[in-house]
C-alpha cells in the first residue's frame, strides 16, 4: 500500500497511554462531567489517533521521532486549547489531505471521538442509535459551537465594550429562574433547622423480622458511617429500646464511639438481614419476597445539615417533625401529579417498567425488580418525585417564556436542553439507588458502573440549596464549565439518530471513520439510559419528538448481546451479525482507500472472536493495531475480578484483500510478525491480560488481509482457531520473558499455567472461559483440574480462582511433586519456621535445583506488593542463602555419615 498513514507505521503508545489514564482524574471542564455516558473514550487517545491517521508516515527516522514527540504533546489535556499545537495539527492535516477530511462516528455515544476530530479541523458527522446519546451529542458537538461564540456589548462605562457569551449567560439565567420558581413552590418541604440548612436526609429500607416472637422492624443498612476521614469519624449508632431499634450520633464532636462498635458492620449483607432486637436472620430469598409483596418500608434515620458560617457537615437523628414535613410533601405530590397529568397529557411520574434483569447477556446488570421496584418512578421517594416533576414543569415553562420573550426557537431549545440534562445528571444522585459517600460526605451517583444494583440505605439530597455538585444550580455551573471548554472548538458537527447498520449516507462519502462500537455484552446502554430517557421525555419530549417517540429507548437494532427471549448462543450470533453489518456499512460509506480507526476493549477472547469474525466479513483490511492504556492503576487494583487497562485501536482500510491464505503458510507468517510485535509490546510495558489482548490486535493484521484463510482440506479457518494458535505463541513468548532465561521448557503445563495466571490476573478471579483458553494454550484440560482434591484451581460459579499458599493447608500437601504444590508447601513451612522440613521436602521431591527458585522469583514479580503470597515469597527468597547453606551442611553430613559407616 502506498502512502501509509503515520498510525499504520508507528505510534507513541506509552506517552498517549500515560495521558489517557491521567485524564480520568480531570474533572473541571471535561466532557465526562457534562452527563453520564458509559465507556466514553479518553480525549487524549481520540485526538492522538485522529491526527496520526491523517498525516503520512515520514521516511526519515529522525522526522518520525519528531512526529511521535509532537503527538505526545498534542494529546495532553493542557494543550486541548493551545493554538501552538492545535493550529499546527490542523494545518498539517489540511496539507496532507488537500482539503478538510470528512469524518463519521456511527457509534458516537458521549462524543469524545467526534469532538477531537472536530477540534482538528475535520468536517465531522456523529450518530448514535440511542436518543439519550444523541441529545448529549448535540450538547457537546452542536450547541456550544453554534451558539457559544463570544459577542461584544456596550459596557456601562461610556465608549467601552465588553465581551459576553450569550449561551453561557442564558443557561445560567434560565437555570436560576427555574430554581427560584421551584423554590417558591416546594422550598417549604426542605425547612431550615435554626440557622442550618438541610443538605440531605439519610434513609434506610426496612423489613419486619420474621421471627414470630419478635416482629421488630429491621433497618437495612450495609454500614453506619456518616463521615470517615482522617480527622473526622462520625457514625450512626443503633441501639435497642424495648422492641424498637433507635439511633444516636457518635464520634468526633458527638457522644464517644462505644467500645467494640464497628460502624462498617451493618445489618444486611448480600440481602441477608440480621435483626438487632432478637438476633435472628432473614435469608436473601425472604428479604426479596418481602419487598415484592409490599411488606418492606423505609425510615428516615438522620438529617445532614450545614451552617452557612461554619465549615463541614453537622448530623442529627431524624425526628417526628422531619417526618411530618415529608408527609406534607407526599400530600402535595398527589395534588401536583393530578395537576400535571391534565397539563401534560401524560403520567408525570414515570410509570414505564424497569428492566427485568434476567438472562446471561448485558441485561443481567439489573436487580431492582427483585425488590418490587417495577417502574422507573419507584426508584424515587415521594419528595424526590415531587421535586423532579416540579423542576421538569419549570423547565417546560422556561422554554415557553423564552419564546414569548422573542427568543429564536432553535436557540431556546438549546438553552433548555442543558437544563433538562442538568436534571437527569442530578437524578443519578437524587434517587433511592444513590449512596452516601462517607469520605466526601456527599451523595454518590448510581449507574456509574454500568449496572443498577439494589441499595439498602440512601441519601435524599436537598437539590434546591447550595452550589455543590448535589444541588441544581451547582450542577448547572458544572455543565457550564464544560460548555465554556467546548465553545472554543471552531466548527460544529450535525448529530443524528441512526442505526449503524443502516447509515443515511451515500457510498464512498467519508475519508475516515473513527468509532468505538459496543463491546459484546459489556454495557446495556439502552436499559441504563432509560433511567434518564423517562425524565428527558417529560422535560424535552415536545422539543425533540423524533427522539422521544417511543415509550422507552429503542432496542430492536441495538448492537449488544442480550438474551431476552433468546438463548446465549443466539444472542452472540445476533451481536456478530449486527456488528458485521455495521462494519459493512463503514466499508460502504468509506472512500476508496479510506481509513478507519476502531476501538475495542473487551476483556474476554469470546468478545474478540466476535469482533474479528465481524471485521473479516466486512471487507475492511486491518493494517495496524495499538494497545492504549486508558485506566488508572488504582481503579484496576480495586476490582475483585480481572479487568483490562488497555483498549486496542485497530486501524483498517477500504482496500483490496489478498486472495485465500493457506493456514500453514499464514501460521508461519503470523509467528514471524507476532514475535516482532511482542518484543515491542513488552518494551512498551504492556503486561498481563492486556498483553494477550494486544497480541490478538497484532495477529489480525496478518490474517485480516486475506479474503479467507483455509486449510488444505478446504475448511475455512475462523477466528477461534486462529486465536488458539495466537495464544500458543504468546504463551510461549511470555513464559520465557517472565523467567528471564531458557528454563521454560523444564516446566510442567500446570506450573506454566500457574505462572501465566499470576502474570495475567494476579490474585483475582477470572471468567472460566478465559481461564480455560489460557489453560488450553499450555496443554491443560481445565475441567479435569478444577476443584480436584487438594488442587490449587478452584471453580466458583462461572469463575476460576487460583489458590495461593496462604489459602491451603499443610496436611493437604503431604505427598506432592508438582512444582506449584511443592512451592506452596515450602512457603507454609517457612512461615511456620520449620526450615529443616523445607530442605527435606525439596530433596525428596527432586526440586532442590535452581529452576525452583527462579519460578518462585518470577511468581513474586507478577504479584502486587500488598499480596500475601508475594510477602511469603519475598521472605522465603530472602532466606534462600541460609536455606542453601543448611542444605549443603545436610548433604555434607550425610556424606560423612556414609563414609564413616
Amino acid at each position: 500500500m502506498e502512502n501509509k498513514a503515520f498510525i499504520e507505521e508507528t505510534f507513541p503508545v506509552k506517552e498517549v497511554s500515560i495521558e489517557s489514564a491521567r485524564e480520568k482524574n480531570i474533572r473541571h471542564g471535561h466532557i465526562s462531567t457534562l452527563h453520564i455516558w458509559w465507556a466514553r473514550r479518553p480525549l487524549a487517545s481520540s485526538r492522538a489517533t485522529a491526527y496520526a491517521a491523517f498525516i503520512p508516515a515520514p521516511d526519515d527516522i529522525e522526522e518520525l521521532e519528531k512526529k511521535k514527540n509532537f503527538i505526545a504533546q498534542l494529546c495532553r489535556w493542557e494543550n486541548s486549547l493551545n493554538p501552538a499545537y492545535i493550529e499546527r495539527a490542523k494545518k498539517e492535516i489540511l496539507e496532507a489531505n488537500g482539503c478538510k477530511p470528512r469524518v463519521l462516528d456511527p457509534f458516537a455515544g458521549g462524543g469524545a471521538i467526534p469532538l477531537e476530530a472536530l477540534r482538528l479541523g475535520c468536517e465531522v458527522y456523529a450518530s448514535d442509535y440511542n436518543p439519550v446519546a444523541v441529545l448529549i451529542l448535540k450538547a457537546v458537538l452542536e450547541y456550544p459551537q453554534k451558539y457559544g461564540r463570544a459577542k461584544r456589548k456596550s459596557a456601562e462605562r461610556l465608549n467601552q465594550e465588553e465581551e459576553y457569551n450569550p449561551l453561557l449567560e442564558d443557561v445560567r439565567k434560565w437555570g436560576e429562574w427555574v430554581l427560584e420558581e421551584a423554590k417558591k413552590e416546594i422550598g417549604r418541604f426542605y425547612p431550615q433547622d435554626g440557622d442550618s440548612i438541610p443538605v440531605g436526609y439519610i434513609w434506610a429500607r426496612t423489613i419486619p423480622c420474621q421471627n414470630p416472637s419478635c416482629g421488630a422492624e429491621i433497618p437495612l443498612m450495609r454500614q453506619f458511617w456518616l463521615a470517615k476521614k482522617d480527622k473526622k469519624k462520625i457514625s450512626l449508632y443503633p441501639y435497642v429500646e424495648g422492641r424498637e431499634v433507635k439511633f444516636k450520633i457518635v464520634g468526633d464532636g458527638y457522644e464517644e464511639m462505644p467500645d467494640g462498635f464497628k460502624p462498617e458492620k451493618g445489618t444486611v449483607k448480600g440481602a441477608i438481614a440480621t435483626c438487632l432486637v432478637c438476633g435472628s436472620t432473614v435469608d436473601a430469598k425472604t428479604t426479596r419476597r418481602l419487598f415484592q409483596e409490599g411488606k418492606a418500608g423505609e425510615r428516615m434515620v438522620a438529617v445532614v445539615l450545614h451552617h452557612p458560617k461554619k465549615k463541614g457537615k453537622i448530623y442529627r437523628v431524624a425526628n417526628g417533625k422531619d417526618m411530618e414535613v415529608f408527609r406534607q410533601a407526599e400530600e402535595y405530590l398527589a395534588k401536583k401529579v393530578e395537576e400535571l397529568r391534565k397539563k401534560w397529557g401524560v403520567e408525570p411520574v414515570p410509570d414505564e417498567p424497569t428492566p427485568e434483569g434476567k438472562g446471561r447477556g448485558a441485561e443481567r446488570a439489573f436487580s431492582v425488580r427483585n425488590y418490587g421496584l417495577n417502574t422507573w418512578g419507584d426508584l424515587f421517594n415521594s419528595r424526590q418525585k415531587l421535586a423532579l416533576i416540579t423542576f421538569v414543569d419549570k423547565v417546560r415553562e422556561a422554554y415557553r417564556k423564552m419564546i414569548n420573550e422573542g427568543y429564536d426557537g432553535e436557540y431556546a431549545r438549546a438553552v433548555v436542553t442543558y437544563l433538562g440534562l442538568t436534571l437527569t445528571k442530578l437524578s443519578a444522585r437524587f434517587c433511592r439507588l444513590s449512596v452516601w459517600h462517607s469520605g466526601s460526605e456527599a451523595a454518590d451517583k448510581t449507574l456509574a458502573q454500568s449496572a443498577m444494583p439494589m441499595r439498602w440505605e440512601y441519601p435524599e439530597i436537598n437539590i434546591i440549596e447550595g452550589e455543590t455538585a448535589n444541588s441544581f444550580i451547582g450542577t448547572v455551573n458544572q455543565i457550564l464549565e464544560v460548555v465554556n471548554f467546548l465553545v472554543n472548538v471552531n466548527y460544529h458537527a450535525p448529530s443524528n439518530q441512526a442505526s449503524a447498520t443502516e447509515l443515511p449516507f451515500p457510498d464512498n462519502h467519508f475519508d475516515a471513520v473513527f468509532t468505538d462500537p459496543p463491546y459484546y455484552d459489556n454495557v446495556p446502554y439502552s436499559y441504563l439510559s432509560d433511567f434518564f430517557y423517562v425524565w428527558l421525555k417529560r422535560a424535552l419530549g415536545d422539543l425533540y419528538p423524533e427522539l422521544f417517540s417511543t415509550p422507552l429507548t429503542p432496542k430492536s437494532k441495538e448492537i449488544v448481546a442480550y438474551t431476552n427471549n433468546r438463548t446465549w448462543e443466539k444472542a452472540k450470533e445476533y451481536f456478530e451479525n449486527m456488528l458485521s453489518q455495521s462494519f459493512k456499512e463503514i466499508h460502504r460509506i468509506l472512500k476508496p482507500n479510506g481509513i478507519a480507526v476502531i476501538v475495542y476493549a473487551h476483556k474476554t477472547t469470546s468478545g474478540w472472536e466476535t469482533l474479528i469474525n465481524s471485521l473479516l466479513n466486512s471487507g475492511l483490511v486491518i493494517t495496524a493495531s495499538w494497545p492504549i492504556n486508558t485506566e488508572m492503576k488504582a481503579r484496576l487494583r480495586a476490582k475483585e475480578s480481572a479487568a483490562l487497562a488497555s483498549s486496542i485501536y485497530i486501524v483498517a482500510r477500504k482496500m483490496e484483500r489478498q486472495p485465500t491464505g493457506w493456514f500453514n503458510e499464514v501460521k508461519e507468517e503470523l509467528k514471524n510478525h507476532l514475535y516482532q510485535k511482542l518484543d515491542r509490546l513488552w518494551k512498551e510495558g504492556i503486561s498481563g491480560a492486556d498483553f494477550f489482548i494486544a497480541a490478538i490486535g497484532s495477529a489480525i493484521e496478518v490474517f485480516g488481509k486475506y479474503e479467507k484463510v483455509m486449510d488444505y482440506e478446504g475448511n475455512t479457518i475462523r477466528a477461534d482457531k486462529l486465536l488458539d494458535y495466537v495464544r500458543e505463541i504468546v504463551t510461549d513468548y511470555t513464559v520465557r520473558q517472565i523467567l528471564h532465561n531458557g528454563i521454560a521448557a523444564e516446566l510442567s503445563p500446570l506450573t506454566r499455567f500457574y505462572l501465566l495466571y499470576r502474570w495475567s490476573y494476579q490474585n483475582v478471579k477470572v471468567h472460566f472461559d478465559e481461564a480455560r483458553k489460557l489453560a488450553q494454550s499450555v496443554g491443560i484440560d481445565l475441567e479435569k483440574e478444577w476443584n480436584k482434591n487438594r488442587g490449587f484451581i478452584i471453580k466458583e460459579k462461572e469463575y476460576i480462582y487460583i489458590l495461593g499458599p496462604h489459602e491451603r493447608r499443610l496436611d493437604e500437601l503431604e505427598e506432592v511433586t508438582e512444582l506449584v504444590d511443592v512451592l506452596h508447601k515450602a512457603l507454609l513451612l517457612w512461615e511456620k519456621g520449620r526450615r529443616d522440613e523445607i530442605t527435606q521436602t525439596l530433596e525428596e521431591t527432586g526440586w532442590l535445583k535452581d529452576s525452583f527458585f527462579r519460578v518462585a522469583q518470577a511468581v513474586s514479580e507478577c504479584l502486587p506488593d500488598e499480596s500475601k503470597e508475594k510477602k511469603l515469597l519475598d521472605g522465603f527468597l530472602t532466606g534462600r542463602e541460609r536455606l542453601m547453606r543448611d542444605i549443603r551442611d545436610r548433604v555434607e553430613q550425610r556424606r560423612l555419615d556414609e563414609w564413616g559407616s
